[in-house]
C-alpha cells in the first residue's frame, strides 16, 4: 500500500469540509439559537442566519484537512501487518486519531461561531479577541474533551 498523497488528502478533506459546513450553516444557527438560554427570538431568531460564518469558513478547511490527513496517515502506518480481521479496528483507530487532531482546530472555531450565532451584533474577530482577553486560550478550548468524546461516537 502506498503512502497517501498529502496534497490529495488536504484538498479533498478541506473542500468536503467547507462545502458541508457552509451548506448546513443556517440549520446550525437555528439549532444554536433554539438552545440559547436567552431564547430563540432574543438570540436573533431568523435574522442574521449567517452570523458566525467567518469563523466556520476559516476553521472548516483546516479542520477537515487535518482529519483526513491524520486518518490516511494512521491507516497507512497501521497497514504494516495487514490481517483482514483487523481492518475495521485500523479504520476505527485512524478515525479516532483524526478526530482528536481535527478537534484541536474545530473546537476554537466552534466556540467563536456559537457565540457569534447568539449575539449577531458582534463581529467574529471581536468575539475571538474577547474570549482570549477574558478567558485566555482555555476559553477557546471550552468543551474540547466533550467534543472529542461526542465525535468518537459518530
Amino acid at each position: 500500500m502506498d503512502r497517501p498523497g498529502f496534497v490529495a488528502a488536504l484538498v479533498a478533506g478541506g473542500v468536503a469540509g467547507v462545502s458541508v459546513d457552509l451548506i448546513l450553516f443556517p440549520l446550525d444557527t437555528i439549532k444554536t439559537r433554539l438552545q440559547s438560554p436567552q431564547g430563540f427570538s432574543k438570540a436573533g431568531g431568523f435574522h442574521g442566519i449567517y452570523a458566525g460564518v467567518p469563523s466556520a469558513a476559516i476553521g472548516s478547511f483546516p479542520n477537515a484537512a487535518a482529519f483526513f490527513i491524520t486518518y490516511e496517515y494512521v491507516k497507512w502506518f497501521l497497514h504494516a501487518d495487514s490481517s483482514s480481521y483487523l481492518t475495521p479496528m485500523k479504520h476505527m483507530l485512524a478515525a479516532s486519531a483524526g478526530e482528536v487532531v481535527a478537534c484541536l482546530i474545530r473546537v476554537p472555531s466552534e466556540v467563536v461561531k456559537q457565540r457569534a450565532q447568539v449575539s449577531a451584533s458582534t463581529r467574529t474577530f471581536q468575539i475571538f479577541s474577547n474570549i482570549l482577553y477574558e478567558e485566555g486560550i482555555q476559553g477557546l478550548y471550552r468543551g474540547y474533551k466533550s467534543t472529542v468524546l461526542r465525535e468518537e461516537e459518530d
